[in-house]
């Protein structure tokens, strides 16, 4: 099949994204999200077919980002998980680590741990990190496979990722004995570490029958459509087949925020030295650092306060979105998030039965949003009820009117995401005074230029589909696959051949697992600490040489941290990736609409202007304009405020500067 018709939907908590990319050029649809999920994905696939000309049955190519692994693990709601593990090792995953959120909090409650005590099964076998000292009784695990009653099995035992044979064993049996999908720790994680390594495997069983019963609905339903097979996001930024993640669900947990970098990873300008991405959508806003297009990633993630270890796309998220609730705690202060209105009522202003007020509320008391807005193409907006709602929280709060109370919710909601930029940047050691904010979500580009402000950030590119950067970040993704496997010793005693023979064997591993080997470049890291340090750093490596590593690592060491020590190497872990490009489609931009001359009042620093609104389909290459003005686009709308000025390069991205 000709190869000119793409499709990539991305689904959020309030509404899911589809991009359809073919012979007319960009066609978007946003639609509200569904449960199941499946549901809307077709339906925004077949509102963004029609609008494009195109049947389903002419799409050679979709590409799918979803939450179901996220919402899963967030809300604990997947399938009656059992744990199988080593004798007197039950409760690792209670246990957890001793590490506290809050130090000073004495009422920190930890999660309760996706497995119970009375789902947590013992087996008599014990591995060490240099051998097997007593195997496991096949017979032992047949009599345990008939007490187990649960929907998923974990295994872990203790020592597996050095020398997996009774995992592998004990696995093979459940498997044999036991209806229900089974998870390994050494197939889903093969590094040390034994309460996370455990952690991220049950998370795995956790959510693998959501996940497959998930995707085998959806993939039914698109080949009812006509479409060709979904190809998933994975949470390292990388396409696989459903085949893959099915096979190993925990690696979609942070699927749909994957996607946003992706997409805003093409749109670094030349002239910043690397981008704050800011994906502001309707539960959330998930931040991350792109340089030099290398997006960042990180093994060190949770998921709803829980371990999660497998390569993932490094993004802080918050709980504020355009759907976030504002709230007054019981001190009197103001509030915003982390609840949400979610699709379903959603805000106030949607006009479906919400009462309470959010930050789109604020937006529309505001100005930013005006009364013809329609959010998605079918979500018209009820200013009246969002000042209703706005005026009940500010009697609550003791403000001046509905007026006072939305530029409270706009000034915390602000504070909170300026906040998490922050933590990427300022707090790992970036100026974000010399990097750019690409702006995207749907709530995004309302809010950027105002953080730059608070950052001192003196530039903001908000893409052309930024209301659905994720299903284009979806198109342009390569294909990628990890592997992972602990191997410890120092650089000094590490023996050359041995190391370079696991990285062959990871390099075997990703090959594997990618459709096109021969298509496939693999990428070799090694993580390692300084002897007595107890985290790691990774490096990239090529051939296995343990005095350029330790050159490599000294400089990684310095880079990150300031300061590099005279003192032994330890290597840790190795990991190879294989990674199969793809290109981002072509997005030439003309100007389609006629300029509509609009104004409306607009609130900037507590006045209302007279502000212009510019429909983004009206801009083509080339248009500059000053703020303040307001460019309304089909899924998101741009604030530029005074002191901004804006230009429209050749793919239709607006480029906002600060004139400071």
């Amino acid at each position: 099949m000709d190869d000119t018709v793409r499709v990539g939907v991305d689904v959020g908590g309030t509404f899911t994204d589809v991009l359809v990319v073919g012979p007319s050029g960009l066609t978007t649809a946003k639609v509200p999200s569904t449960t199941p999920q499946h549901e809307g994905v077709v339906a925004g696939i077949e509102a963004a077919c029609e609008a494009a000309g195109v049947e389903p049955a002419a799409v050679s190519r979709f590409r799918h980002a979803m939450t179901v692994a996220t919402n899963a693990l967030l809300e604990t709601d997947g399938a009656q998980t059992a744990l199988v593990t080593t004798a007197g090792f039950g409760d690792t995953l209670a246990i957890g680590r001793q590490a506290r959120p809050d130090l000073y909090d004495q009422s920190v409650a930890r999660p309760d741990p996706l497995v119970p005590a009375a789902r947590r099964y013992e087996l008599d076998e014990r591995a060490t990190p240099e051998g097997i000292e007593r195997p496991v009784d096949p017979e032992a695990v047949r009599e345990l496979a008939d007490d187990i009653d649960a929907e998923a099995v974990a295994v872990s035992l203790l020592h597996a990722y050095a020398h997996p044979e009774n995992e592998a064993e004990v696995a093979a049996i459940l498997r044999d004995e036991f209806d229900a999908p089974v998870s390994a720790s050494h197939e889903v994680l093969g590094a040390f570490r034994e309460y996370e390594r455990t952690a991220t495997t049950v998370a795995d069983a956790f959510v693998t029958p959501v996940l497959s019963a998930y995707l085998g609905q959806l993939e039914t339903e698109a080949r009812e459509l006509g479409l060709p097979a979904p190809r998933i996001m994975q949470s390292n930024g990388g396409i696989a087949d459903i085949e893959t993640v099915a096979g190993n669900a925990v690696t979609t947990a942070l699927s749909g925020p994957a996607a946003g970098v992706i997409g805003a990873s093409a749109f670094e300008p030349d002239d910043v030295a690397g981008l704050v991405t800011f994906d502001m959508g309707g539960t959330s806003s998930d931040v991350s650092l792109v340089r030099d297009g290398d997006v960042r990633r990180t093994t060190d993630a949770d998921v709803g306060d829980r371990p999660v270890r497998v390569p993932m796309v490094d993004v802080e998220t918050v709980g504020a979105g355009g759907g976030s609730v504002a709230w007054v705690d019981s001190g009197g202060a103001l509030r915003v998030g982390p609840e949400s209105a979610g699709a379903e009522p959603g805000p106030a202003c949607y006009g479906r039965g919400g009462t309470e007020p959010t930050v789109t509320d604020a937006a529309l008391a505001l100005g930013y949003l005006g009364p013809e807005t329609t959010l998605g193409g079918s979500v018209e907006l009820d200013a009246d009820a969002a000042r209703e709602a706005l005026a009940d929280l500010a009697r609550e709060a003791d403000l001046d009117g509905p007026f006072e109370a939305a530029r409270g919710v706009y000034r915390v909601a602000n504070a909170t995401m300026t906040r998490t930029i922050r933590a990427v940047t300022a707090e790992r050691g970036h100026d974000p005074r010399e990097f750019g904010i690409c702006a995207f979500g749907g709530a995004g580009p309302m809010h950027a230029a105002a953080l730059a402000d608070r950052l001192g950030v003196g530039r903001v590119v908000v893409p052309r589909a930024s209301g659905v950067l994720s299903a284009l970040g979806l198109l342009a993704a390569d294909e990628r696959h990890d592997a992972i496997r602990t191997y410890r010793t120092t650089l000094g005693a590490a023996e050359t051949d041995a190391v370079r023979a696991v990285l062959e064997d990871l390099e075997a591993t990703v090959l594997e697992e990618t459709a096109d080997p021969g298509a496939a470049a693999v990428d070799f890291e090694a993580d390692c600490r300084y002897a007595g340090q107890s985290h790691e750093l990774g490096v990239g490596i090529g051939a296995f040489d343990p005095d350029d590593l330790e050159a490599r690592f000294h400089a990684a060491h310095e880079r990150a941290h300031g300061y590099r020590l005279d003192a032994a190497i330890e290597l840790v872990t190795l990991r190879a990736t294989a990674t199969v490009t793809h290109e981002l489609p072509p997005l030439g931009h003309e100007a389609g609409e006629a300029a509509d001359r609009r104004s409306r009042d607009v609130s900037f620093d507590g006045e209302f202007r007279e502000t212009p609104v510019l429909a983004w389909g009206s801009l083509g290459a080339g248009a500059t304009a000053d703020g303040p003005a307001i460019v309304a686009g089909g899924e998101s709308t741009v604030v530029v405020p005074p002191g901004w000025s804006l230009t429209v390069d050749e793919r239709g991205t607006l480029r906002l500067e600060a004139s400071r």
